[in-house]
């Protein structure tokens, strides 16, 4: 639960501590004074939009910090975990939201800097926020479907999420379908290119490498005389003249006399010298037989120099279509086969993949029925209960209607299903429309509550729709901004009981200018506006019991200062009493007019 909050620079409210308490706990004062700049500063702990025009007027950044009580087991712990959040020495949790006035907004979670996102996670289990805003989006057929399912619980659930995880494959297989499809009917067009150019590489059957080989051995017969007395001139110098003329030794005829020259020497230096040349000789004998080889092979054969002309002519008409050099013509040929051999089984796996997004769309089908029965089941459970509680909240002859109904196709729908013989829009929440309507009184129609519900009527809904929905709500606090807007008298009674047999199992926390709903306090704040300096700034505070009866007989059209608007405010006091009383202590622990 939220168990203080300290706003500071936010509209009129220059700084104010809120301790707030399990139970109920309003917040009231006059008209301006900023009551609901606490909300404001509810929706910033949560996440919300900042704006620097609530950035109090000469201060340099608006600060709210909330203090959190969790449990470990508690979904909000886990999201203090997540992010390395620390608890405070006594267990609570700080969240901190500043929006400076340039509009740069940060957000800090036990001690950590954190992404304002992290905030809207933690207020998802923590805290909810209901102001006009969150009865517009009540209006809404996704935020009635919620409401719907909310109520349903499990039932609901289970099978739509059986349905979502069924969708998600089914999805899936049908994009992967299109898309093989579509690459099928590529393949087809290009399948006769394809064959053709194989079968012109298959004909020429070129080898990996072998452009550039061939350009090698053209270079070595077109220059067969120069490359010959290259090589028989190292032969030459090598071994000598084969006649043994002494004028033309050769290298090895002198390191052979040097070699002898050193085995006769009278020195241990110079005989040790006598290896290496050997070493060294037989080098130069294994290089002078590798150029007599050369030398038998290089033959001068123009037969062959055309040969080999014609032959990289062939291979260059290859490279001109398919790609710069043999090897990516080779390349090229292998991913023209493969791509046939797509083209070729292709039939069989768009079988395939049909067969199974056939039997994806049968289960599917399974899911969504059983979603949309589930949904039609509890659907008849809400509205009789919606409908008790208004009849409590000063609306005896209104009734709610929840209809479901299948949401029905249109041709730019991508994920579309047969249910009955209808096409039907198969989105990520079922294929179901929700809508409440409302049956003002007997014998009138039964219309959307946007269309049949005052502002007055629409508070009152969407108060009777979160009693109805308390028990199965996990979030801890609730905050209500005004939700008795439009209502008086006997109706502004009811919503304040109901306020206080909400606060039986949850903290709620309600801004109201009612004093019928103010009396069903357990924690009465006030906010008090005052000036200084010629600028208006308002502070909060807890009210004892007189203070509370004063402020009371103020909210009863200013008569604060009468004796009769003081008894009126300690009727209603007393009424609210014995009405507390009637529905448990729950978890309720302070006092009413308790001090701060």
């Amino acid at each position: 639960m939220l168990a203080e909050m300290r706003i500071q620079g936010l509209g009129v409210i220059d700084e104010a501590t809120l301790e707030l308490h399990p139970g109920l706990t309003v917040v009231t004062g006059e008209t301006g004074a900023g009551k609901t700049m606490v909300v404001t500063g509810l929706h910033l702990l949560s996440g919300g939009r900042a704006e620097s025009s609530r950035v109090r007027s000469g201060a340099e950044r608006t600060v709210v910090e909330g203090r959190f009580r969790i449990e470990s087991t508690d979904g909000a712990a886990k999201v203090a975990a997540d992010v390395g959040a620390d608890p405070d020495e006594d267990g609570s949790l700080i969240a901190v939201r500043t929006v400076n006035a340039d509009g740069r907004s940060r957000a800090h979670l036990g001690g950590r800097s954190v992404p304002i996102g992290v905030l809207a996670q933690l207020a998802e289990q923590a805290l909810a926020v209901h102001g006009q805003n969150d009865q517009l989006r009540l209006l809404r057929g996704s935020e009635q479907r919620a409401v719907l399912d909310r109520f349903a619980g499990d039932p609901v659930l289970s099978p739509l999420g059986d349905y979502r995880r069924v969708r998600a494959e089914w999805l899936s297989v049908a994009e992967e379908l299109r898309l093989r499809a579509e690459q099928a009917k590529e393949l087809a067009r290009e399948a006769s290119i394809l064959r053709h150019g194989l079968t012109e590489i298959e004909a020429l059957d070129p080898q990996p490498g072998e452009d550039e080989e061939l350009v090698e051995e053209a270079k070595r017969l077109a220059d067969a005389d120069q490359l010959r007395a290259a090589a028989f001139g190292a032969q030459l110098a090598l071994t000598g003249a084969a006649d043994g003329d002494p004028d033309q030794p050769g290298a090895l005829g002198m390191l052979g006399d040097a070699r002898r020259r050193l085995i006769g020497a009278d020195d241990t230096q110079l005989r040790e010298l006598e290896p290496r040349l050997g070493e060294a000789i037989a080098l130069l004998v294994d290089v002078g037989a590798e150029l007599g080889a050369y030398l038998d092979r290089l033959d001068a054969d123009p037969a062959r120099l055309e040969r080999v002309l014609s032959r990289q002519a062939e291979l260059k008409a290859l490279t001109r279509k398919y790609a710069a050099d043999i090897d990516g013509v080779l390349a090229w040929a292998e991913d023209a086969r493969q791509r046939l051999s797509l083209a070729d089984g292709s039939d069989g796996v768009l079988d395939a993949l049909a067969k199974r997004r056939d039997e994806l769309e049968e289960e599917l089908v399974g899911h969504a029925e059983r979603v949309g029965a589930a949904r039609v089941a509890a659907s008849n459970e809400l509205g009789k209960a919606v409908s008790a509680e208004l009849a409590g909240l000063a609306m005896s002859s209104a009734r709610i209607e929840v209809a479901v109904l299948r949401k029905r196709a249109v041709p730019t729908d991508d994920a579309v299903l047969t249910m009955d013989g209808q096409r039907v829009q198969a989105g990520p929440d079922g294929v179901d429309d929700v809508e409440l309507r409302l049956i003002a009184h007997e014998g009138a129609p039964a219309l959307p509550v946007q269309k049949g519900a005052s502002g007055g009527e629409l508070s009152r809904v969407m108060l009777a729709l979160e009693v109805v929905l308390a028990d199965s709500d996990p979030v801890p606090t609730m905050v209500f901004d005004e939700v008795d807007a439009g209502v008086g008298g006997r109706a502004a009674v009811e919503v304040g009981r109901r306020l206080a047999r909400l606060a039986v199992s949850h903290q709620v926390v309600v801004v109201t200018h009612l004093p019928q709903v103010a009396a069903y306090a357990d924690r009465h704040l006030v906010v008090h506006k005052g000036s200084g300096s010629g600028i208006t700034a308002s502070s909060v505070r807890t009210v004892s019991e007189a203070d509370r009866v004063v402020e009371l007989a103020r909210m009863l059209a200013g008569m604060d200062s009468t004796e009769t608007g003081r008894a009126h405010a300690e009727e209603l006091l007393s009424v609210a009493e014995r009405d507390r009383g009637s529905f448990g202590s729950g978890k309720r622990s302070a006092r009413p007019g308790g001090t701060a």
